[in-house]
């Protein structure tokens, strides 16, 4: 898989997306029940390694229907979170 960094006010945000319902115990997975997302928000040092991080879970009341769905939902709470709208989540110590 291709894993584009994309930046925003300096800072590095990955999106983070995982199945709603965990594996079975049989191994199965379960996409059809949809996806939760969350995001990792970054800051590089001068030396151009991570210096600090924090991951914030992306609120929604029901999960995201596609992959691509919880993506983009990720990469625009990172940037609410970031632009401080996001009550509660701050990126403040980053």
């Amino acid at each position: 898989m291709n894993n584009i960094i994309r930046s925003y006010r300096g800072l590095e945000i990955y999106p983070l997306v995982y199945p709603h319902q965990p594996r079975g115990a049989n191994g199965t997975r379960h996409y059809d029940a949809g996806f939760d997302a969350a995001v990792k928000i970054c800051r590089r040092g001068t030396d151009n390694t991570v210096t600090t991080s924090r991951v914030f879970r992306v609120p929604s009341r029901s999960p995201f229907g596609t992959t691509g769905d919880a993506r983009m939902a990720s990469a625009s709470h990172a940037e609410l979170v970031i632009d401080g709208m996001v009550a509660g989540q701050s990126i403040v110590g980053l």
